[in-house]
Parts: structure tokens; sequence; C-alpha cells
């Protein structure tokens, strides 16, 4: 064993360093130590360190919610510019006993899964074409690098005057903007791939088609899906800016509504319910990326 590690400078970098008063055995060899951790401290301080994250993770924001309340109280900040946490969940239960916010949530979910749907199958079409082939770069990629540059919401007004102002106009403002964050990361996880996959499947004798589909397809995956979960934020980002557009009905109609009689509260309910779809939405992304890619390890610092 000790000849294994002398030859193996690896080992030798793990090996521990001998012992005041003690002379290295071999000639100066140094000998295999195991340097594991107890399993019960191990386990001790990740059950410790676990809590202190959930700790934190319930702490701050209540922390921040006492603040805020007390800030109210004591007159530091005006019902009206910022109202309580108190007023908030006042208006919530009111939206909840009128029945608004049940109305309002499948119709915005609605257009952003549509929009979603739309702008993520062409985006991911286009990335796979534009990856996969010189021609479909050439012929895509510029124009779209260029219109990706453009905030989808400078287009609103000209969406209107093309579209008018109907839900076919919201549609295309989530579609727009949910096309290029799922084409960039197609394209960037189809001309990531590693040659030498491609030169083992010629190897292997696989046809093109065989190819693609079973080499560079799934190791683009991990990339296709980061771009499908970015593109799921966007589609909330850009409902938030097409339920603007003469909304009757919607979350969008709710913020309108409440900005027409000044209800700051109501606002920020609307804003907290976005939030909440946001958070929810990245939820499920996240457990669709855990069941598609299985064997990905999940590795964080502490």
């Amino acid at each position: 064993m000790t000849d294994i590690a002398a030859n193996a400078p690896g080992l030798q970098a793990r090996s521990a360093p001998a012992v005041s008063g003690d002379r290295p055995r071999d000639g100066g060899r140094f000998a295999l130590v195991d340097l594991s951790p107890i399993a019960g401290s191990a386990s001790r301080f990740g059950h410790l360190a676990q809590w202190r994250g959930r700790a934190l993770r319930v702490g701050v924001p209540l922390l921040i919610l006492l603040a805020w309340q007390l800030s109210s109280w004591l007159g530091l900040v005006a019902p009206e510019v910022l109202p309580p946490p108190t007023a908030i969940y006042a208006a919530f239960v009111e939206l909840i006993v009128h029945g608004d916010l049940q109305e309002a949530l499948p119709v915005s979910l609605t257009r952003s899964l549509v929009g979603l749907a739309i702008g993520g199958t062409a985006g991911l079409l286009l990335g796979l074409f534009a990856g996969l082939w010189r021609t479909g770069e050439e012929i895509f990629d510029a124009p779209l690098q260029m219109l990706r540059t453009i905030p989808f919401i400078a287009l609103v007004p000209l969406f209107i005057v093309w579209f008018g102002i109907d839900e076919f106009a919201k549609i295309v403002v989530i579609t727009a903007a949910t096309i290029f964050p799922m084409y960039l990361n197609t394209y960037a996880g189809v001309r990531g791939v590693d040659p030498k996959l491609i030169e083992a499947a010629r190897t292997f004798d696989l046809s093109r088609s065989q190819t693609i589909l079973h080499v560079i397809l799934p190791v683009a995956l991990p990339s296709v899906l980061v771009g499908l979960r970015y593109a799921a934020g966007v589609s909330l980002l850009a409902l938030v800016v097409a339920e603007q557009i003469n909304a009757h009905s919607g979350l969008g109609y709710i913020l309108n509504v409440a900005n027409m009689n000044q209800r700051s509260d109501i606002i920020i309910v609307g804003i907290l319910v976005y939030a909440a779809l946001g958070i929810t939405t990245d939820l499920v992304m996240r457990a669709l990326e855990r069941l598609a890619l299985p064997w990905r390890p999940n590795i964080a610092l502490d």
C-alpha cells in the first residue's frame, strides 16, 4: 500500500504528514491514513446547518414584516404611501370574499401559459434549427440576435397598431418575450456538445438522425430546460405589461381599477400575487428539471 501512495501524487497529497516525534516509515514515504470525519459529528453539524438555514429563511422575512408594521404604527410611513401588512392582508381577504381574485387568476394564467407555449415552442425549434444546421444559423441567428436587444415593452405600441387591443395582442406580447430565452439556451446547448461525443457516435456508425436523437439532444437538454425555466419567468413579466392593454379581466384589470380608486393596498396585493405566481412557476420548473435530469448532481458550497 505504501508503494502505491509513494508513486501516486494524488494519494500523497491526501496522506497525513508524520506526527511530531515519529519518523516516516519506508525511507520517508507516507502511509495512507483514514481522515474521514466521524459520522456522528458530521450528522450533527449537518443538522445544525440545516436548522440554521431554515431559521434564516423564515426569520428574515418575519423581521422585515415586523419592521414594516412598526414603521406604520409609529407614523414613520404614511398608510397612503405604503399600507401596513395588516391593511394589505385585509385587502387580500376583501378580494377573496368578493371573488375577484378567483376570477382573475385563471384568466391571467391562461394568457401566460398560451404565450409561453407558443413562444417556447418557436424558440425551441429555431434554436434546434440554428444549432444543428449552418444554414439555419445563417438565416435566423443574426436577425434574432438583433431583435432580442429590443425591449418587448417598447414593442407594445406597435403591437396595438398591428393587432388591436383585444386578447390576441396580449398573447402576442407574451409570445414575443418568451421566444428569445428559449432560442438562446437551446442554441447554446446544441453548439456546446463536446466534439468527442460526436466522434464517438461516428465510431459506433450512428446515422445523423441517431446522433441528434441519442447524443446531441440529451446533452443539450439541461440548457434547454434552463431556457424553459427562464422563459416561464419572462412570461409572467410580459403578462404584467400585456394586461395593461385594455384589460377587462385578469390581475391587470384589478390593478387598473385599484389605481383609478387609489387603493394602494390592493395594488400591493396584486404585486404579491404576481410574485407568488413567479415562485410557483420556478418551483414547477425545478421539479421538471429533477424529473428530466435525475443523473445531474446538485452541488452547492457552504
